[in-house]
């Protein structure tokens, strides 16, 4: 595995997909059952950005400056995303009154500082150290549970929950040539298990992963629930990695209406070059 969680922590992709997130969470719960939050790629749960400098085996320059970096210290932040940059500053007590935080949390930690006494948390992490240490980092924390095991087979083996009620996030590497792929295939085995559950894919903007590659299988799948994608656009010009996307099944009720104000912001505030922009569009609609 090449990816390296630490040097990608807290930069532009990490604020828009958990900027997201929680907004996803927080939509859940407007009902007051309880759900289960399945993260299929936890990665080791949070992270000590003094590390970020650490990408393989050269130092380089960390990626969160220009990510929750640019949030820090603005005061005119709109609701969904004060709420995410509020969370970060309160994971960690040494974040509070800090010019920059130094601890980012993961996926596994915005959704549980989210929960409520009547959410579960399955986290999913198959590379051992990462797994061993999100173990640790978890390990007094009830209604949580730490698997080492393919998020894939998780989708198909976890649902449906016991609460009958379920968001989960698909947030793989990209690494494998096969991986839009493989989302396809376990989201349509997920869809016939527990065509209610909300799935929460992130994905690059890159020319070697091809979004519209990941459009067209969702467009293929039986049945395809109502499906938002939501995207953001920092560089148009970049030769890597241009922005990110989201891609939302079963959005939770006007989810959208907080949704689309946010990433209008982070286009603008995450920009790094010019020709910046977001978008919010349904794949599909509710028949």
């Amino acid at each position: 595995m090449n990816y390296r969680h630490h040097f990608h922590a807290g930069n532009f992709a990490d604020v828009m997909k958990h900027a997201l997130l929680v907004q996803l969470v927080l939509g859940m719960q407007r009902k007051p059952s309880g759900f289960l939050f399945l993260d299929t790629h936890s990665g080791p749960g949070s992270y000590d950005l003094a590390r970020a400098k650490q990408g393989g085996s050269l130092a380089r320059q960390p990626e969160h400056p220009d990510g929750i970096g640019r949030l820090w210290a603005r005061k005119d932040l709109p609701p969904p995303l004060g709420e995410y940059v509020d969370l970060v500053r309160r994971f960690d007590p040494r974040n509070a009154d800090a010019s920059a935080p130094r601890v980012y949390p993961g996926s596994p930690w915005i959704a549980r500082r989210l929960a409520r006494p009547q959410d579960r948390l399955a986290l999913c992490e198959r590379q051992p150290a990462e797994n061993l240490a999100l173990g640790r980092s978890f390990a007094q924390e009830e209604r949580v549970s730490v698997h080492a095991m393919d998020g894939y087979v998780a989708l198909r083996g976890m649902l449906p929950p016991p609460e009958r009620r379920a968001l989960a996030l698909i947030d793989p590497p990209f690494e494998a040539k096969d991986e839009i792929a493989r989302i396809v295939a376990a989201l349509g085995e997920a869809l016939q298990r527990f065509p209610k559950g909300v799935y929460a894919i992130w994905y690059p903007l890159t020319g070697r992963v091809g979004a519209a590659t990941l459009y067209d299988g969702l467009r293929d799948l039986p049945h395809l629930p109502p499906t938002l994608v939501a995207d953001i656009i920092v560089d148009p010009e970049s030769a890597r990695m241009i922005g990110c996307g989201m891609a939302i099944l079963n959005p939770p009720w006007e989810f959208e209406k907080s949704a689309e104000p946010a990433l209008r912001y982070l286009a603008r505030i995450l920009a790094q070059a010019r020709g910046a922009s977001s978008n919010l569009r349904w794949l599909r609609r509710s028949p």
